[in-house]
């Protein structure tokens, strides 16, 4: 399957897809057409519709590279063939390390880039890479600290492999302009350079591993690693990172098969070419003055475009990030990512994108499109129930369209379980398969509460970002643990709470049959304020730790 030739992979994908995408349309008519159709029922349709392809696209991705994780004697090298070229050891080219900080506690950053250039000094290679701090750090108090900390970490490396610092007094385009003006004027004789985040860990083979490949084939501008969670003591990473570790390596294979050499950018833990990097991914304001915020996926599209590769290597090994503490950090987040990815609208139109480009930026538009249409989904089906339209509902085929819906949707954390399952030697890293499966468990539970709280914020964000709604930037980012307060959860949550308690209310009053049937769309709806203190709560976290609940491989492997 590797071996096809790739515009045969994007249509043998297109029609899996399409197919799968009329399967969910077939079984939502045949739940909704029985007695004929309300203007409820036409409503939902039309919403479910619009949430239809991302929802396919999921599935689609996840049994493609579940095929190849389970079959193809390397994963990693089906789907990037500059893997099975990459020559071991030194690397010929410089390589410089970057790594991005503002307004950062550094001595959570200093100690695994401590581990990493002793490992890169320990496999020979000191004289091939140098570190550069690129800060954006503004107050001079902080900036102050900052410096001193990264001083005093030269000092300890005197020997060893070069550590720079520099701090721009303005904040220009943010993480992009700060990466472009290193580029222009701080970045000497390297012809590679590693993206970090100040919450980014990498091991040494992980990155002559990247660097090999990028040598190995000089086309490629950006080879992009998976990521997966640093092992978090708080229980909302320890919990959301289990199942996103899965997902992503099913995911990532399956859309690296088809996608090829036009792949994703996710900004960071990835090594790109310098010249056309710089050449081609200079971002200019939109059209209306603003600046882009969501940079990555612009800058391979941009890549794409003239001619580079784009390629991900679809491997959890030695690459690390830090994610949320808790559930308020979560949606922040969620909704500086959603408000950068809707700047992909001015975008689409604009000439000299590869067709692939240009479905790079539908894609991330369609993560986050599908939240309002789901709240639209679930309001209407509840105005429909309470207005008798639902009496006439037939019951297994409207299970059997909520189970391929949320088959569909998780499919790539589902797959990635699978996987893990079906190979002891993977479930040996996690405890065996009796710890795995309780970890796979709980994080189901943890993501069905968690889902409708977190598409309900994004769908808040989105409706009224046209309008002049609240607009989400790039400000420092809060990473240690910490518990939220009861007042602080309810200040924060109460519009999906009353939200819940309305249409649950509605439900109760008009048509109580259908509670059961909305409980696992909506249900964390009326338990977000405990569910956000109860998973920042330092007693569950240690609860969690102490039991190994979700532990993940690196972090046994510590203990």
């Amino acid at each position: 399957m590797p071996d096809l030739p790739l515009a045969l992979r994007r249509l043998l994908f297109a029609l899996l897809g399409l197919g799968l995408t009329t399967l969910l349309l077939w079984l939502a008519a045949r739940v909704l057409a029985p007695d004929g159709w309300t203007v409820w029922e036409v409503l939902l349709f039309l919403c479910f519709a619009g949430t239809a392809p991302w929802t396919a696209l999921c599935a689609a991705n996840a049994l493609v590279g579940l095929g190849i994780l389970l079959r193809a004697p390397s994963p990693p090298a089906a789907v990037l063939p500059a893997l099975r070229h990459a020559r071991p050891g030194a690397p010929a080219a410089c390589t410089a390390i970057a790594v991005c900080i503002r307004n950062e506690d550094m001595a959570q950053v200093l100690p695994p880039l401590g581990r990493l250039l002793e490992g890169l000094a320990a496999a020979g290679a000191a004289d091939r890479f140098t570190l550069w701090f690129l800060s954006d750090t503004q107050d001079p108090a902080l900036a102050a600290m900052e410096a001193l900390a990264i001083e005093e970490f030269r000092a300890r490396r005197a020997a060893g492999i070069p550590v720079g610092y520099r701090r721009r007094a303005e904040n220009t385009g943010f993480k992009a302009g700060n990466v472009m003006e290193f580029l222009d004027r701080h970045v000497g004789q390297a012809q590679l350079m590693l993206c970090l985040d100040a919450d980014s860990e990498m091991t040494a083979p992980a990155v002559l591993r990247l660097v090999a490949c990028m040598e190995a084939d000089p086309q490629i501008a950006i080879l992009q690693q998976l990521i997966v969670g640093r092992p978090a003591t708080a229980a909302f990473p320890r919990l959301f990172q289990f199942g996103m570790r899965a997902g992503m390596r099913a995911w990532a294979t399956g859309q690296a098969w088809w996608q090829g050499p036009e792949g994703p950018y996710w900004g960071h833990n990835a090594v790109l070419r310098i010249e056309p990097f710089r050449r081609h991914c200079r971002l200019e304001a939109l059209p209306d003055g603003r600046p882009i915020l969501s940079h990555d996926q612009v800058e391979a599209v941009r890549l794409h475009a003239a001619g580079w590769k784009v390629c991900c290597l679809p491997v959890e090994e030695g690459s690390m990030e830090g994610n949320p503490p808790a559930l308020p950090e979560f949606m922040a987040r969620d909704l500086r990512w959603a408000a950068g990815n809707m700047q992909y609208w001015d975008l689409l139109r604009l000439p000299g994108q590869t067709w692939m480009g240009r479905w790079q930026l539908v894609q991330a538009i369609l993560l986050f499109l599908g939240a309002p249409l789901w709240v639209g989904v679930l309001l209407s089906g509840a105005l429909n129930a309470a207005t008798g339209g639902a009496a006439g509902t037939p019951s297994g085929w409207l299970l059997a369209l909520m189970l391929a819906t949320w088959a569909m949707l998780h499919a790539p954390k589902l797959s990635g379980y699978a996987e893990v399952l079906l190979r002891p030697q993977l479930a040996t890293r996690y405890g065996g398969r009796a710890a795995f499966l309780r970890g796979a468990l709980a994080e189901i539970g943890f993501t069905t509460l968690l889902d409708p709280i977190s598409v309900f914020n994004k769908a808040v964000f989105l409706l009224a970002l046209p309008f002049g709604g609240r607009r989400a930037a790039w400000a420092p980012q809060n990473r240690a643990d910490r518990g939220v307060a009861w007042g602080d959860a309810a200040r924060l949550l109460w519009p999906h709470t009353l939200f819940g308690l309305l249409v649950f209310g509605l439900l109760w009053a008009a048509a109580p049959e259908a509670l059961a049937w909305a409980l696992p769309w909506a249900g964390g709806l009326l338990l977000a304020v405990p569910f956000c203190v109860l998973t920042a709560s330092p007693r569950v976290s240690a609860l969690l730790r102490d039991t190994r609940l979700a532990a993940t491989p690196e972090e046994l492997a510590a203990a």
